[in-house]
């Protein structure tokens, strides 16, 4: 009898002889040996999954497993049940969470192009799967004794169905997800995935009979009709009795009211998911099916859903799911496909499963009028596996419709299929790769535009929430003295913990190229999903100067940087403004660094601390949420006559230059008072600019430096203080004190590019060394902080008679 835990060493007791210490042990190495494989997987863009099936065939009889001793003290047979249970118990959690965020309405929104091309990418490898069943049944040894019927069930599923999960992942990857083609391969795949669970289950059903079959009882010819019976009144009584109802636990659940209420309705629900899994085992149906169908009575977009998902997520994904990938490797013998003929079956089920799929998505595609090539492209995206592959091969092999031999075949033909699919879109798009990130253009692009345009600056500006809005809409009122067409990109982290079909939803507008959803006529506040989207159109809608348009990008941050750099070059964009965050360690700072270091125009980094602006004369519109259904699209505003002090420090070089030329613009603000702090050196009663060498100066620096001062004096001598102040060697210290005793509200200074002899403190290198200073935490800097890097293609700002400055 194998008892729980163990008494301890001082007892004399082996804790790898009792089940949970085991099981802590066969956790930690599974854990170790995937994200292991993760890492070294990682340069060629494969899905974790790959990895996680990986590492349970190498620590299986495949490679490892082969150890009798390994296998006597980690994974001994009595242990088995215990690590697929728990393994179990992840995958009907996350299956619940796959029915929470599948979106039904957007499924059937997608158009009959998407449905047919999902049918035809079931139909034509579900009709091939019917010759190589006849095929495998005569070659593999005990195949035969399966009958027909219910072997080809499994094989044409395994043959037909697309990982939904596993596919949004790598078109998020490659930046693919919301272009013509990746829209196309997500909503078939989302048919797909429907498609998959309905013939799941009557494959089950019909292996049920297969058991009937092998104990010769007659009477129990009938299981497949009942368990499809009972199936289909289960999923009635679902969506009939138990939707309405978690409809309304959901609506209680927001209620401020019922917060008290909480814990019970989580508690509930989840003991929903148990109970649902439990019915569809009893009927004869997997309990994950249950579970499925349990997750698509939630509310999808809900608060109450989302607390769900934010509640189970990183437990089930992060711990218990792996278990389940690895044990299904841990199954998979590879030592089993032996000889020439096995091998010859590997790459004919491996060949007949991709020229099927990709071939029927193929020529139905191009029949719907989509580029050969875009059609290729959404064939082999279309032949994606992964999740619901393992199910079914799992559940065939538990059901014993599929011999070893038979499950190892199909499972590295799951490997092969998804390997495959990232390198082959990425060699069939080489030649169509968007031009080089890293050429920066030294002229304005596209100057051949008409005189509107002339005099409209264009700027990307980058969020990480619906947070940072009120910050940047305050900046931007500041430039609004001629018309400003603004982007503003919402950067989301494609990471392990946000689920890909959570991530498709959000994602509306993603990579490259940037597409433009917005009617003509311009929705209304009410028609918008999100907060984000919600306060963009009402600032647009209270300022008519300013155009705002909104997109996400999801990505990881190793490239989030070249889905900014592509949108800044598509829209031709005068300056990009991102983010800075003050917490160190997070990874946005190489994001940062990397858009300095490549951007094809000037760039501005914004350290927000509550920068706000509220003046009668701009009437700043407050984004808040109305208290009334009647008036929920009307913005309500917050006036504040306070003048706002802008400080710029002018060091001299492009950089400041380029602060220089925004002060500009921002002078024609009436409630705002813009002073130009000059800072110098003085050497022999000479004054030389702080960035350059007293001993090697730069002549040409210093007389652009003073014409571009001159300028602004002749053209804004009533809007702009400017002062100067002789700063000595320590100009970190000086530029510090000035900050502190001006209290000024904004400050904007260039980048800059110091001489070597001289030592600054420098935090954060995207800031450099006058910005780190500012932003330090250790300096209690209070005001917000605009860092600005000129580059050599200028902004659009126009001059006082109307004409781009180029």
């Amino acid at each position: 009898m194998i008892k729980t835990s163990s008494g301890g060493i001082w007892q004399g007791d082996n804790p790898l002889s009792y089940a949970f210490p085991l099981l802590i042990i066969q956790t930690l190495l599974v854990l170790f040996t995937s994200r292991s494989l993760t890492l070294l997987l990682k340069p060629l863009r494969q899905p974790k999954v790959i990895a996680e099936i990986l590492g349970g065939i190498l620590l299986g009889p495949s490679a490892i497993g082969r150890n009798q001793n390994f296998v006597k003290w980690i994974f001994p047979s009595w242990s088995t049940p215990i690590l697929e249970s728990v393994a179990s118990i992840g995958l009907l959690f996350f299956l619940f969470l796959v029915g929470v965020e599948l979106d039904l309405s957007s499924i059937r929104r997608s158009g009959r192009k998407a449905f047919t091309i999902a049918l035809a990418g079931i139909s034509l490898p579900f009709i091939f799967s019917v010759g190589v069943t006849v095929l495998i049944r005569q070659a593999i040894k005990g195949q035969e004794k399966v009958g027909f019927a219910q072997c080809l069930a499994f094989m044409g599923v395994s043959f037909s169905i697309t990982a939904f999960p596993v596919l949004a992942r790598i078109l998020a990857e490659l930046k693919l997800l919301t272009t013509h083609v990746g829209e196309t391969a997500i909503a078939a795949a989302a048919f797909n995935d429907i498609a998959a669970w309905i013939l799941l289950a009557f494959a089950e059903a019909l292996s049920e009979g297969n058991e009937g079959h092998s104990n010769n009882n007659k009477t129990l010819s009938l299981v497949p009709i009942w368990v499809l019976v009972s199936g289909v009144v289960f999923v009635a009584f679902m969506m009939l009795a138990v939707r309405p109802l978690m409809s309304w636990v959901s609506k209680k659940y927001s209620s401020k009211q019922q917060k008290s209420m909480d814990e019970v309705y989580i508690l509930l629900t989840l003991g929903g998911v148990m109970a649902s899994g439990f019915m569809t085992d009893l009927i004869g149906i997997h309990s994950i099916f249950g579970a499925f169908i349990f997750g698509l009575t939630i509310p999808e977009g809900s608060v109450f859903a989302g607390r769900l998902i934010e509640r189970i997520e990183d437990f089930v994904t992060g711990l218990l799911l792996p278990l389940y990938f690895a044990s299904s490797g841990l199954k998979t013998d590879v030592t089993k496909i032996r000889g020439v003929e096995s091998w010859a079956l590997l790459v004919l089920v491996i060949t007949t499963s991709c020229v099927g799929k990709i071939l029927g998505t193929f020529v139905v595609a191009m029949l719907c009028m989509i580029p050969a090539r875009d059609s290729i492209v959404l064939g082999v995206l279309m032949n994606t596996k992964g999740l619901v592959e393992l199910i079914v091969l799992n559940i065939g092999k538990e059901k014993k419709v599929l011999t070893d031999e038979m499950f190892a075949i199909l499972v590295m033909m799951a490997l092969v299929t998804t390997f495959m699919t990232t390198p082959t879109i990425m060699a069939i798009y080489k030649s169509k790769s968007p031009p080089d990130i890293s050429t920066r253009t030294q002229s304005s692009p596209n100057l051949k535009v008409t005189k509107e345009k002339k005099t409209q600056m264009r700027i990307l500006a980058c969020i990480h929430g619906p947070a940072s809005l009120p910050s940047l809409f305050n900046l931007m009122n500041l430039l609004n003295h001629s018309p400003i067409k603004l982007y503003i990109m919402h950067l989301v982290e494609l990471t392990d913990r946000s689920s890909s079909i959570m991530m498709v939803r959000r994602s509306r507008k993603n990579g490259f190229p940037l597409v433009s959803r917005l009617c003509r006529r311009g929705p209304t506040l009410h028609e918008y999903p999100n907060q984000t989207a919600a306060a963009c159109e009402a600032y647009s809608l209270v300022h008519s100067q300013v155009t705002v348009r909104h997109t996400t990008a999801v990505s990881g941050l190793s490239s989030m940087h070249e889905d900014i750099l592509h949108v800044a070059q598509a829209k031709r964009v005068s300056m990009i403004i991102l983010p800075f965050m003050e917490v160190s360690g997070n990874g946005w700072g190489g994001v940062n660094q990397r858009v300095l270091k490549t951007a094809p125009c000037s760039v501005g980094m914004f350290v927000d601390r509550s920068f706000d602006l509220r003046s009668e004369c701009n009437d700043q519109l407050h984004v808040a949420p109305a208290t009334n259904s009647s008036n929920a699209s009307e913005p309500t505003t917050t006036i504040s006559s306070r003048m706002k002090k802008v400080c710029v420090l002018f060091c001299g070089g492009p950089d400041d230059r380029q602060a220089l030329e925004l002060a500009g613009r921002m002078a024609h603000h009436e409630h705002v008072i813009v002073t130009v702090m000059r800072c110098y050196h003085e050497h022999d009663h000479e004054r030389y600019s702080c960035t350059i060498s007293i001993v090697n100066e730069d002549k040409p620096e210093k007389e652009l430096d003073e014409a571009a001062l001159n300028e602004l004096k002749r053209r804004k001598s009533a809007e702009v203080e400017l002062t100067e102040k002789v700063v000595d060697n320590d100009i970190i210290e000086t530029v510090r004190s000035i900050v502190n005793n001006m209290e000024y509200d904004l400050v904007i200074v260039g980048k800059g590019h110091f001489p070597l002899n001289q030592t600054f403190v420098d935090d954060q290198a995207e800031l450099g060394p006058i910005g780190g200073a500012l932003t330090s935490a250790q300096h209690e800097i209070a005001c917000s902080v605009l860092v600005v890097q000129h580059h050599a293609a200028p902004l659009l700002l126009p001059n006082e008679d109307g004409i781009v400055m180029v």
